[in-house]
């Protein structure tokens, strides 16, 4: 096989992991890499089916090897928060948390939030209006969907930029933004102020309790089981961070494949049906969740190779939704592909709880922006991509407007 860059944050790589991966998928899609110390799974059928392989375990939730004892101390608190989030369990944790989380953000839910995503989207918009040139990362993927989570947890609106700072400094852990060097440091303290924050609506909830999910999370019960304090703040910091930033690329990065492929944003004009379309497009072409990382419970052989107890292993969705064993010309943007079975959401028991939502606000956020901006474009020559392996965001997103 031919020589394989072992490091997953070089430029090259971040810039335009496609390639990188497509290398892999065709000399050995079930990879072992030295240097992040894993095995990397880039073929649609691996990464499909190491979703769904009880023999991989999203138990994730661990310090790092290099991190010394004292910091592994100071850091258990943060730790034992993420560890109760829905994403980094397995049965029958999983099951029981996923099942009260269901009784509360249920469809009705969701849809209830419709006209307040519209309304919202139609203030950000005739507020950037008001300018020839904006950074719409920052004006408008990234604000949408706070304003949406917030509405939707009960968070007072003047308190919508204390929930996206805590979002953005959990982001440097969870997603391992390696070129921060204080990422535990900020996150740690970020998380602390958010669950202390968290306590006193919840406090306030149980005995005043609102239309609204926080209310529900502490209200849903199953067999006289409920959620404890804890695991309503962890659900609503995962709530937080999942609903934020995932979306928040969603958006930005269908603005910036459209701009990419003027056909195909001339097509959407055309036939504005087609959004449904557009954003599956959007997920499996370039979409926000690169990679996610499992971890393997027991030995087992999978290609030949011997996978052991303790691995890690990275399920490359970047790589899967491109595979030209499932997708045909899977390289081009096609509005218009389907059926599309991307695996942009995950795959079974962890297929993530928050897509209803995230393709709702995608749908609406994309639509009404090219149909107030049909001549929109992207002032940068290149655009800089924020140096992680697991999701895929832009660092900024420079656009002219008329």
């Amino acid at each position: 096989m031919q020589t394989i860059n072992n490091d997953l944050l070089d430029p090259l790589v971040v810039v335009d992991p496609y390639s990188y991966y497509e290398t892999l998928r065709k000399h050995d899609p079930v990879y072992w890499n030295s240097q992040w110390g894993g095995w990397i799974f880039t073929s649609y059928e691996e990464v499909k089916n190491g979703f769904q392989d009880i023999r991989l375990s999203a138990e994730r939730v661990r310090p790092s090897k290099g991190m010394g004892k004292e910091k592994q101390q100071e850091m258990s608190s943060t730790y034992t928060i993420l560890s109760n989030w829905l994403v980094f369990n397995d049965p029958p944790k999983h099951t029981r948390l996923r099942m009260l989380m269901n009784k509360a953000f249920t469809p009705k839910a969701v849809n209830k939030l419709l006209p307040k995503i519209e309304e919202t989207t139609d203030y950000l918009l005739n507020d950037m209006s008001k300018n020839r040139e904006v950074n719409v990362l920052q004006s408008y993927a990234s604000i949408l969907p706070i304003m949406v989570i917030s509405d939707l947890l009960g968070v007072p609106k003047e308190d919508r930029n204390l929930i996206k700072k805590w979002s953005d400094d959990l982001m440097l852990l969870v997603f391992g933004a390696a070129e921060v060097e204080n990422r535990h440091e900020v996150a740690k303290n970020s998380l602390s102020e958010m669950v202390d924050y968290l306590k006193v609506i919840i406090k306030d909830r149980r005995v005043n309790p609102k239309e609204d999910l926080i209310s529900a999370l502490v209200e849903a019960s199953e067999d006289q089981d409920k959620l404890s304090d804890d695991e309503v703040i962890s659900t609503c910091t995962l709530l937080v961070f999942g609903g934020h930033e995932t979306t928040t690329n969603l958006i930005a990065n269908g603005l910036l494949a459209f701009n990419n492929h003027p056909e195909q944003l001339q097509l959407l004009k055309n036939k504005p049906e087609l959004i449904n379309t557009a954003v599956d497009e959007i997920l499996r072409y370039d979409g926000p969740s690169k990679a996610m990382v499992r971890v393997a419970k027991e030995d087992f052989i999978l290609n030949d190779k011997e996978i052991k107890i303790g691995d890690k292993v990275l399920l490359v969705q970047a790589s899967a939704n491109r595979d030209p064993a499932v997708f045909e010309r899977p390289n081009e943007f096609d509005i218009t592909r389907s059926p599309n079975h991307h695996l942009g959401f995950g795959r079974g028991i962890h297929y993530c709880l928050g897509a209803p939502l995230a393709l709702q606000e995608g749908r609406i956020a994309l639509g009404k922006f090219i149909e107030k901006f049909p001549s929109y474009r992207v002032l940068d020559q290149k655009v800089e991509w924020q140096p992680t392996f697991v999701n895929r965001g832009l660092k900024y997103l420079n656009i002219s407007l008329y």
